[in-house]
């Protein structure tokens, strides 16, 4: 007769099916830990008590401690992709495209249902979406399928310049009006679900409402149009303030890129008459004294400027994962500068991009976190 230990595994006796339930809670989270993103999300799906588990405060606190699993991309918005957005891996230097149903998050809409919406920002797994013909915000988290309709304060609505942040359990969302609301700036808070209007600010933006600003340390912070400055502004108490150091000379434009609490840094070219020769990369220093750090070199530099036609208002940078971006909406690549390796660098357009292209290229920085509140 044959020993136990020799004979063919389909003779053996399966497991009990039951023996998953007596399993303890701490060793299935960390089973789960290892499972891939695919797998990890589509578990939601099969179980109420794997749903349960996968947002437990033990299980949420255990991963957010230890970062993001997922993935981090470049997000690409264009005019010419409806409702697609090609990704770049940061992480395996790889295209990916990510088709994005919005029908299936607006409540009361079908499956077929196209909404019209632009996307205006993304911060830390949460991405924001205009949709104009309902005059509102919807916010948007795409691994844990959450989202939210935000209703602009009053109606109708326009603004020169938009800022979503993400933080710690919450986001705030500036709205910066001077054309339509006297001069004002509303503030949404996730926290409490309502804005907060803030009169009679200085008009200390000059012409340049439109550049983006950047979050570091609880404020705003904002580049003014010629005479060339930066301004702030405090998100709690709703008070404007002006940055007194000095800039570099010559400057003929100035961007601003932050990693929310450490870093701020200043992009810029650097020339005469309004023209540029060249570029560089300024960090702000704890005296508040601005450090150059980098400068690009120069057939980047060239190559950088003939793109943009000397139109620096087509100009903007954000900051990725230790890659300061910068980017021009006339053109599908983006030059950036690994902080870590102090390099420069082209990242391609993308692949699927359609021979004839037009201008409208719309970049941005998105890392997926799975709890990220809405």
């Amino acid at each position: 007769m044959m020993p136990k230990s020799l004979q063919s595994p389909s003779r053996l006796p399966e497991m009990d099916p039951a023996i998953w339930s007596r399993l303890p809670e701490e060793l299935l989270e960390h089973v789960l830990s290892f499972l891939p993103l695919k797998m990890f999300l589509n578990l939601r799906s099969t179980s109420k008590h794997f749903k349960s588990l996968l947002f437990s405060p033990s299980f949420m606190s255990k991963h957010t401690a230890s970062g993001s699993p997922f993935s981090s991309f470049l997000l690409l918005s264009h005019p010419q992709f409806f409702q697609q957005f090609p990704l770049y891996d940061s992480i395996v230097g790889s295209w990916r495209n990510l088709a994005l149903s919005l029908s299936l998050l607006l409540p009361g809409t079908g499956s077929n249902a196209s909404p019209s919406c632009t996307l205006l920002s993304s911060s830390n797994g949460l991405i924001c979406f205009s949709l104009p013909s309902s005059c509102s915000l919807l916010v948007c988290n795409f691994m844990a399928k959450s989202s939210r309709i935000v209703e602009f304060p009053s109606h109708p609505f326009t603004f020169e310049s938009f800022v979503f942040v993400s933080m710690s359990f919450g986001y705030k969302i500036f709205v910066l009006c001077s054309k339509f609301s006297s001069n004002s700036v509303f503030v949404y808070d996730s926290k409490v679900h309502s804005w907060q209007k803030f009169d009679r600010f200085e008009p200390i933006l000059g012409d340049n409402y439109r550049q983006e600003g950047v979050f570091f340390n609880g404020s705003l912070y904002f580049t003014t149009s010629e005479p060339f400055s930066i301004v702030c502004f405090d998100l709690e108490s709703g008070r404007w303030g002006r940055l007194d150091n000095e800039l570099p000379g010559d400057v003929t434009f100035v961007r601003l890129v932050s990693d929310g609490e450490k870093k701020l840094y200043l992009i810029g070219g650097v020339g005469r008459n309004g023209i540029s020769r060249s570029m560089k990369l300024w960090e702000l220093d704890g005296e508040r004294n601005w450090i150059e750090v980098e400068s690009l070199p120069e057939m980047m530099c060239k190559k950088f400027l003939s793109v943009c036609y000397h139109n620096y208002e087509r100009v903007y940078c954000f900051l990725h994962e230790g890659m300061i971006c910068i980017c021009c909406y006339t053109w599908p690549e983006i030059l950036y500068y690994k902080v870590s390796r102090r390099t420069w660098h082209w990242l391609p357009k993308c692949p699927s991009l359609p021979e004839k292209w037009s201008c409208g290229f719309r970049w941005f920085s998105f890392v997926p976190e799975l709890y990220a509140l809405v």
